[in-house]
């Protein structure tokens, strides 16, 4: 009895043994165990070291030029300075622009490129509409498109997207988004209130320029992915008096 138990042991466990590598043989031959948790597989291929990545996805990135220069005007000045010779769309009565965008300007580390060969020569007055609220003048806008945005290496509509980016990036002193009277301080005091709007701004990236009285603009400088960066030569085109005007909002 005991021998034919000892017999039935040992041919259940020459079956099972069958069973097992049958079953490993049903496995496909390229079968690969999981990947570690540690060390997950890239859905994509990463870019190597000579791609360029740009900051957003979704940003144009211009080219032929070293960065911008966005110029930030303080329309009152502009307003007064000018007088009767103005722009009106910017200007008349019941404008209350404080600042605002003068240009985004391709620039070299000296020097920069302008008036550069285009094949849109205008810009239409749909997309002039579109921009109103951060550069109140159609002349200004066209202006600026044909001096400067046709040198950015960019269509016209990706141009002005990089323009409104790069004004979104910029934050405005709670003081000077709107003055109800005439203020006169130090350039200075407009420069030191930029860099604490914005923390990451060098100091020797913005630049307050003045005529013989009036504040005129701010110039911020951005690397071509619109992130901060310092430019010597318009950090030295500051005002260099002690003391500027900045008339008040006119109206709203």
């Amino acid at each position: 009895m005991n021998a034919r138990r000892a017999g039935l042991a040992a041919l259940a466990s020459v079956l099972l043994a069958a069973g097992c590598s049958q079953e490993a043989e049903r496995q496909p031959r390229d079968a690969r165990p999981p990947t570690p948790i540690a060390q997950p597989m890239p859905s994509a291929p990463l870019p190597g070291p000579t791609e360029s990545r740009p900051a957003s996805p979704s940003l144009p990135r211009g080219s032929g030029f070293d960065f911008y220069v966005l110029s930030l005007s303080w329309s009152p000045s502009y307003c007064e300075a000018e007088g009767q010779d103005a722009n009106r769309q910017q200007c008349a009565a019941g404008r209350p622009y404080a600042f605002v965008v003068h240009g985004l300007w391709p620039q070299f580390e000296r020097g920069y490129p302008e008036s550069c060969r285009t094949e849109e020569p205008d810009v239409p007055r749909q997309a002039l509409r579109t921009l109103y609220d951060i550069m109140p003048s159609a002349g200004l806008i066209r202006h600026q498109w044909r001096k400067h945005g046709s040198c950015a290496g960019l269509g016209q509509d990706d141009y002005f997207a990089v323009l409104r980016a790069a004004r979104e990036a910029v934050s405005i002193p709670a003081r000077f988004r709107r003055l109800d009277a005439y203020v006169t301080l130090p350039p200075g005091e407009v420069e030191n209130a930029f860099l604490e709007a914005n923390p990451a701004l060098p100091s020797d990236a913005v630049a307050v320029t003045c005529d013989k009285r009036f504040l005129r603009e701010v110039r911020i400088c951005l690397t071509r992915d619109l992130e901060f960066r310092a430019c010597p030569e318009i950090d030295r085109r500051g005002c260099r008096l002690p003391k500027v005007v900045m008339p008040p909002v006119r109206g709203g």
